[in-house]
């Protein structure tokens, strides 16, 4: 008898023990211990009635984490490293937990959609020629890169240590240049091209990547959304004196939306516009080798609010020229301050070469050297000045007045002048009194509102 009581007495127990295991208190017969998400669990045995699982936004590593809120089995991977190169021909989604490397030029094809979450990194190779490292967005192509004023999508080389979750590295500057391509946009609006042809290949890609082609007759076209991205260390040499710009756009169309976009550090121009219609507005350039805004080939479109700061080796804040075939379109810059200084070899406002058409008002400069001047190059541009084709409005100038505005004339290869003044009685300069106005820093009424580069790199730099 005491045998059969022991015997039941045992049974019992076990009963119990597995039935407590099994059940854990939650009522869904889930295990803690399993390695298995079941019952009322939330993650792999943690959750519900089992120990809290780690949270994956609380901003600290905890739980089953490998990194901040990131690794183990609830949470998204951590930080990747995915390579890029060639053509990509379906949509893809670039996240901000991955750095992306550009192994030379990555093409988004002819129908494709890429897509670049707020926050993300993308990282060039460094190459020369044909191995320069690029992102460009095709005709046809979109490219949908909106990120936030706090979290800024970041174009650089992987020369910089910027990490994931950071707006900014520790090891580059603003004067580390040439170390990756750039970003290329290509469209099919109308652009004015030699010969009166209607597509032509863009400054900086090789003539044999037929990729490369912009122009058309779609002034409407859409490329995507550019909102809110820094660039950095670009401008790759590709061939002699042939360098990519940090941001090219290439006949891209006014269905396109470009905002708040930031060039550093590239060797040639921070942004050029290739004809096309986009507007653009917010622009920041800062320490370009060549030219800040750089504009070509009857670009019919408006920049307004921006601003470019020199560098040690930057030549001109504005250099802007015309038509080259028989479509003629004008430019209007609005709202635009330059930022000059005392060191830089070139460091010149403005020059208008071949033919320039549109207007440029409510501009703001200062910081500039004494020699620095606003040109017209030749009597072609000086032309279109006397038939109200080129058109300046407010210039705001610290420290000087209408004395920057200059005429020259074309020269031959030895520095002689093969032409004579044709703006007289009175001068170019005279005629300039009329809308520039000799400031004190700080009293303008026009140029960029800066507080819309606050989220800038160039602004945490110190840059203004």
């Amino acid at each position: 008898m005491k045998k059969l009581l022991l015997s039941v007495i045992v049974a019992i127990a076990t009963t119990l023990v597995f039935t407590g295991c099994s059940d854990d208190t939650n009522g869904g017969g889930a295990s803690c211990f399993n390695g298995i998400k079941d019952g009322d669990e939330t993650g792999v045995d943690c959750g519900g009635a089992c120990a809290p699982c780690a949270t994956c936004d609380d901003g600290i590593k905890n739980g089953q984490e490998t990194g901040v809120d990131c690794g183990g089995p609830d949470c998204e991977p951590c930080q990747g490293i995915v390579t890029k190169a060639g053509l990509l021909t379906a949509d893809e989604t670039w996240t901000s937990n991955n750095i992306y490397i550009l192994a030379g030029k990555v093409v988004v094809d002819d129908g494709a959609t890429l897509t670049i979450e707020p926050g993300t990194i993308i990282k060039g190779e460094k190459g020369t020629g044909s191995l320069a490292s690029a992102l460009i967005i095709a005709r046809g192509a979109k490219i949908m890169a909106e990120g936030t004023s706090d979290k800024p999508i970041i174009f650089t080389s992987v020369e910089d240590n910027i990490d994931v979750g950071q707006n900014a590295g520790t090891n580059l500057d603003e004067n580390d240049s040439g170390l990756w391509g750039g970003v290329l946009i290509l469209g099919k609006a109308r652009g004015s091209f030699k010969g009166d042809v209607t597509e032509v290949q863009i400054e900086g890609i090789p003539a044999g990547d037929s990729f490369g082609l912009y122009g058309g007759d779609d002034d409407d076209d859409d490329s995507g959304v550019i909102q809110y991205i820094s660039i950095r260390h670009g401008g790759a040499l590709i061939g002699e004196g042939n360098e990519i710009n940090g941001l090219t756009l290439g006949a891209v169309g006014r269905g396109t939306v470009i905002e708040n976009v930031e060039i550093v550090a590239n060797v040639d121009d921070g942004v050029e516009f290739f004809g096309g219609t986009v507007n653009a507005s917010n622009l920041l350039v800062w320490a370009q080798g060549d030219d800040g805004l750089d504009i070509d080939q009857a670009y019919a479109g408006t920049v307004t609010n921006s601003m470019v700061i020199l560098g040690e080796t930057s030549d001109h804040a504005l250099e802007i020229d015309g038509p080259e075939g028989s479509y003629e379109a004008e430019f209007l810059l609005d709202g635009i301050t330059l930022i000059g200084n005392a060191t830089t070899p070139g460091g010149e406002y403005a020059d208008h070469r071949s033919e320039a058409m549109g207007e440029s008002k409510n501009i703001y400069a200062y910081g500039f050297k004494e020699s620095s001047d606003v040109e017209l190059d030749n009597n072609g541009v000086s032309q279109n000045f006397l038939d109200g084709k080129l058109r300046f409005g407010l210039w705001e100038i610290v420290g000087f007045d209408n004395s920057i505005f200059v005429e020259k004339v074309a020269q031959d290869a030895d520095g002689n002048d093969i032409e004579s003044k044709i703006i007289v009685d009175p001068s170019f300069t005279v005629r300039a009194a009329e809308w520039t106005n000799e400031v004190l820093e700080g009293s303008q009424t026009g140029g960029a509102d800066a507080s819309q580069f606050n989220w800038t790199y160039a602004k945490a730099k110190g840059a203004f």
